[in-house]
């Protein structure tokens, strides 16, 4: 385990692994970085579970039963990653008793499709949460409009969830709101709120490369000198948020029932631009109650040269929302950006879940 990632956790911060592959599972490899204290949490999504199926030949004796029993594609998809993520929770099964609950957290998102329909988004999380069926399971849902509801009804019902992708920091907030309602809802039906894990994933990479795209097509030294500041600005005035809820009568009366925050996760935080450290989405967003989850090429970069400096969050306020005021006047529109970026993540998804579905389908076409 690197010094920075020793570091880190002693600064508040849970290292989860952006990655899961069934040859990671087979070999050992996530066990071992889960024993050594490298990781201490794992998230999924479609383009994932997309590379890791069409790319591994370790499925293909299930691809071919599956087939051959007659599963559709969705139900063969459905079957194999839920698989991967229950043997995955297992595995950090240790992490989350030692801790209480409080990590060793494994996500599975629901099916991407699903994203503008609310009701549908609550029945496959429920599907995935019981087919999973393990205390550590996240079940992610985005954080759309129709999204947000289906994140308060299922945490009412005492499902575990990964809010996922959020990009501006109103929609921050109503996940927020939603969150608090949720616990509500499982208070008032008398539910264990100590229970119930909730992470909300905050990406952040994405926002730096939307927003230098309009800097650079703007083309003034302004502009230029505005490169790369955007994205760590907007995690921090997230971050303001939360701190905000955790200070309100409404989450304590929940806190004094049992339940635990809802951890801001930083995610999309391996650095797209060359010309960016390759860890400074780790390195400046480091702050108490939060999760990092790492491609891999980001973990190992961070273990091997990352220099931990301490809370880089918590007062730095101020300066974030000048970064914005600076932006807007350099003709860079937020509501504009975190609009494009939400639409681009929610196609993004459901493309890399539509060529899943394709590749299997080749398959089951073969055998049968």
């Amino acid at each position: 385990m690197g010094e920075a990632l020793r570091e880190l956790a002693s600064n508040g911060v849970a290292v989860w692994l952006d990655e899961l592959s069934r040859r990671r599972l087979r070999s050992g490899n996530l066990e071992a970085l889960v024993r050594s204290g490298q990781i201490t949490g794992v998230t999924t999504n479609p383009t994932i579970f997309h590379r890791s199926l069409s790319e591994d030949v370790a499925y293909a004796d299930e691809l071919v039963d599956l087939a051959q029993l007659g599963f559709s594609a969705d139900e063969v998809v459905r079957v194999l990653t839920t698989a991967d993520v229950r043997w995955a929770c297992d595995v950090l099964r240790g992490v989350h008793d030692a801790s209480d609950g409080r990590d060793g957290w494994v996500s599975i998102e629901v099916d991407p499709r699903l994203a503008h329909d609310t009701a549908r988004t609550v029945a496959e999380a429920r599907l995935l949460w019981w087919m999973v069926d393990r205390p550590n399971v996240l079940i992610k849902i985005p954080a759309t409009a129709a999204g947000l509801p289906a994140v308060a009804a299922c945490l009412g019902q005492g499902i575990n969830v990964n809010v996922t992708l959020i990009f501006s920091v109103d929609r921050y907030q109503a996940v927020l709101v939603r969150f608090l309602e949720g616990l509500e809802a499982a208070y008032e039906s008398g539910r264990d709120l100590s229970r119930i894990g909730s992470v909300a994933s905050f990406f952040v990479s994405r926002m730096d490369a939307e927003v230098d795209r309009r800097l650079d097509a703007a083309g003034t030294t302004e502009a230029a000198a505005l490169r790369g500041q955007a994205a760590i600005a907007n995690a921090r005035l997230a971050y303001e948020r939360f701190e905000h809820v955790c200070r309100s009568d409404r989450w304590r009366h929940l806190e004094r029932a049992g339940a635990r925050p809802q951890r801001p996760l930083w995610a999309s935080t391996g650095v797209k631009d060359p010309a960016y450290d390759d860890t400074r989405y780790v390195t400046e967003l480091v702050a108490p109650r939060t999760v990092n989850t790492m491609p891999e090429v980001t973990r190992r970069a961070v273990s091997d040269h990352g220099v931990i400096g301490g809370d880089r969050v918590r007062g730095g306020y101020d300066e974030a929302r000048s970064v914005f005021r600076r932006l807007a006047a350099a003709g860079v529109d937020y509501d504009l950006v975190v609009r494009r970026l939400e639409s681009e993540g929610v196609a993004a998804f459901q493309e890399s879940w539509n060529g899943l579905l394709e590749d299997v389908d080749k398959t089951i076409a073969r055998v049968r």
